[in-house]
């Protein structure tokens, strides 16, 4: 019974019948309360998404899977003291298990989680030194700032550690036949397999000849828990302007060779899309382990064919049971190719083993035989060897490209990102993720078209995937496409209304309609659901920044900091409300930081000289507006920024030659005209200076500069040295 259930219960898991293992895994615990079976309920809870009940099974149990499991359902649950508790005693069995590097991922989500970053960032370079096709470790270096080159994680160094994770031991796979290959040796962190096809292996298989997936290899996954806080899903600078996005040369176009099936006027996925969905699903319902028992290598299985033929001596019934036992091993084995190669073997063997025992059954024939069967073996092995090579190091070209494109968005250095991306084939280019990533250097770029079109195709590749999609929400926020941004939310709560990024859609959508109230709500839905979630945190602090509440905007702000120390777009927000405050050293040392962070972002240049200006350093602040006009040359706020600040310097004709070029450009911007007013004045030029004084109260600008502008022309008539005293 016990084996039964077991087994009916790794089916279902198998199948996502999530509410069906659930229930036989609770009977097979209620009746059989042991620890491997209380392992099995809690990964059907965890694949349920009840963390709360796999803590309350495997809480205080010893056994290494269970500790895992434990430390899985804490981290759910943001109790990273337990978590850790869990993992430290089995510290050690990292890197003695297959796939250890789950282990040291885990770790590294601790540590990170609880602001250890050091320690966190030495296990995660663990986790890639064990499987270096771990790439969530190598996603969370670079959000923290800390990858090296590409090529200490996915060069030449990794190709040994691939070929030992996928291969094993090489001569593990030439065993000679009548040699024991036995060992006492048993897996440490594999769940039992109590499947009936086990049971009937277990007796004559040793634990070194079970495979470990069901392709030959170990099964490369990661963590479950990751909470990825990617330091790019944050909006654009809330009071940037959205300017002409046609650069002066054609960006690369965001895909290539795309093809998609046009039906009724919509755009459907790829049906290759469909099945990476699908894919994404079965990682997300396995979770949990670190390896599974699933079936035998080759080397085991051929040399249990030999043992069997060495015993046969000729009988029709043995001769029968070989070859049914064959057949058996074949369709347990590990990949469909290898079946082939492995039937057509046997099928040989058993054929020539009939033919010698019509006339007699020798010794010498049997041995030829073996012989053949080994050789056969050798030769096949070589080849697929080499063919595995290639695999490997295609594979690590593949990851070579995308970590060198991912870590140059992580340090916003966004224009190279876009050139590395270029270097992937059309097949791995128009993918929802590469695009996605192109989307958000265009957007990081405040190039918003070229955002929103990136993002667009990323949406119809990968129609149901919601990662990214809070980034593009900003993007049509600042482009003001509210029917675009309220089509995407209603689909995006179609698709998971559980996920933060449809909450952060949504309260976009909202703050874009001027109903702020309503949009912070949506935001503190997103965090509910995630309360590690610093893109919504940020999204926060704009709305109150906006709604002029600079305490509670100032809180959120924080509070994103402390959940990524990273969030530059935090630190900026803090720095504008201790602008807006006259705290200038305060928005010094905030714009500071995140400049730091970020040195390619042209509005952070612009606000830090704006508070330079203000501190009275005006060579400093001249010095960085003018690396804001190199850095966006499409930008006007830092050419007006360089305006002001030569008019204070007075260097006159050098500011009202920038202010023509501006007012070809921004002709509707009333602050330019009444800049030029200013000058004219000072030039004594008193007509010209009327004149646009008049044109910036035409372009009806806000009440204080109304003001402003009204004093100014009162004054134009009064000599200098007057106003001097007056002032």
């Amino acid at each position: 019974m016990e084996a039964l259930l077991s087994n009916y219960v790794e089916e279902s898991l198998n199948q996502y019948m999530t509410r069906n293992a659930v229930f036989l895994s609770e009977r097979l615990f209620a009746e059989f309360p042991s620890e491997v079976n209380s392992q099995l309920l809690a990964r059907c809870y965890l694949t349920k998404n009840q963390p709360h009940s796999a803590y309350y099974i495997l809480k205080g149990m010893e056994m290494a899977q269970s500790r895992y499991l434990f430390a899985i359902a804490c981290l759910e649950m943001d109790l990273f003291s337990e978590a850790e508790a869990a993992l430290m005693p089995i510290e050690h069995l990292c890197t003695e298990v297959p796939n250890g590097a789950a282990m040291q991922y885990l770790l590294g989500i601790i540590y990170r989680d609880t602001a250890r970053m050091k320690r966190s960032v030495e296990h995660f370079r663990k986790a890639l030194s064990i499987d270096p096709l771990f790439w969530a470790a190598y996603e969370e270096l670079c959000m923290l700032g800390e990858a090296e080159e590409v090529a200490v994680y996915f060069g030449d160094a990794a190709i040994p550690c691939v070929q030992e994770h996928y291969l094993g031991n090489p001569s593990d796979c030439l065993l000679i036949a009548g040699t024991d290959h036995s060992l006492g040796s048993s897996q440490i962190f594999g769940f039992k397999d109590m499947s009936l096809c086990h049971l009937q292996q277990k007796e004559e298989e040793k634990p070194r000849d079970i495979c470990q997936n069901n392709h030959g290899g170990p099964i490369l996954r990661g963590a479950v828990g990751q909470i990825t806080n990617s330091c790019c899903n944050t909006p654009s600078l809330s009071t940037s302007p959205v300017c002409t996005q046609i650069s002066d040369t054609a960006p690369p176009s965001p895909v290539r060779n795309i093809q998609l099936h046009q039906s009724e006027g919509s755009l459907r996925p790829r049906p290759q899309a469909q099945k990476e969905f699908v894919c994404e699903n079965e990682s997300e319902q396995i979770r949990g382990s670190l390896f599974f028992n699933s079936g035998l290598r080759r080397s085991a299985r051929l040399a249990a064919s030999v043992r069997r033929l060495n015993t046969s001596k000729g009988s029709e019934n043995k001769e029968k049971s070989f070859h049914a036992s064959t057949k058996l091993n074949s369709e347990t084995c590990t990949s469909t190719s290898r079946q082939g190669k492995l039937l057509e073997t046997s099928e040989v063997a058993v054929s020539e083993l009939k033919t010698t025992s019509s006339s007699s059954s020798s010794t010498a024939n049997v041995n030829s035989i073996q012989h053949e069967i080994v050789n056969t073996k050798l030769r096949r092995f070589v080849s697929d060897t080499a063919t595995i090579n290639s695999g490997i190091s295609d594979t690590l070209t593949l990851l070579r490209i995308l970590g060198e494109g991912y870590r140059h968005l992580c340090m916003f250095r966004c224009k190279e990102a876009l050139n590395v991306y270029q270097k992937l084939s059309s097949k791995q280019y128009n993918t929802g993720w590469v695009l996605s990533q192109v989307g958000k250097a265009y957007f990081e770029l405040v190039d918003y078209l070229n955002a929103d079109y990136a993002f667009s195709l990323a949406r119809q590749i990968s129609p149901h995937s919601v990662e990214e999609m809070d980034v593009y929400s900003t993007v049509l926020y600042h482009l003001k496409e509210e029917m675009k941004l309220k089509y995407l939310a209603q689909e995006l709560l179609l698709v998971d209304r559980f996920a933060p990024q449809t909450w952060c859609a949504i309260g976009n959508c909202y703050s874009l309609r001027k109903d702020h109230e309503t949009a912070l709500k949506s935001f503190q839905r997103a965090l509910q659901l995630n309360s590690r979630f610093a893109y919504a945190l940020t999204l926060s602090g704009h709305e109150y920044v906006i709604m002029e509440d600079y305490k509670h905007g100032a809180e959120c702000y924080e509070k994103s900091l402390n959940v990524d120390a990273r969030q530059y777009k935090s630190w900026y927000g803090l720095g504008v409300i201790y602008l807006h405050q006259e705290k200038f050293e305060f928005a010094e040392h905030h714009f500071r930081q995140a400049y730091h962070i970020n040195p390619f972002s042209s509005v952070i240049m612009y606000y830090l000289g704006t508070t330079l200006e203000a501190l009275k350093r005006s060579g400093e602040a001249l010095e960085m507006v003018e690396k804001a006009i190199v850095t966006d040359k499409k930008n006007p706020l830092p050419k007006y920024s360089k305006a002001k600040l030569l008019v204070t310097l007075g260097k006159l004709n050098e500011a009202l030659k920038i202010l023509e070029e501006l007012k070809e450009s921004t002709p509707h911007e009333s602050s330019i005209y009444a800049l030029m007013g200013e000058i004219y004045k000072q030039h004594k030029k008193y007509d010209k200076a009327m004149l646009h004084f008049g044109l910036a109260l035409d372009l009806k600008p806000s009440l204080v500069d109304v003001a402003k502008i009204k004093a100014a022309i009162g004054k134009l008539n009064i000599p200098d040295e007057i106003e001097d005293s007056l002032e």
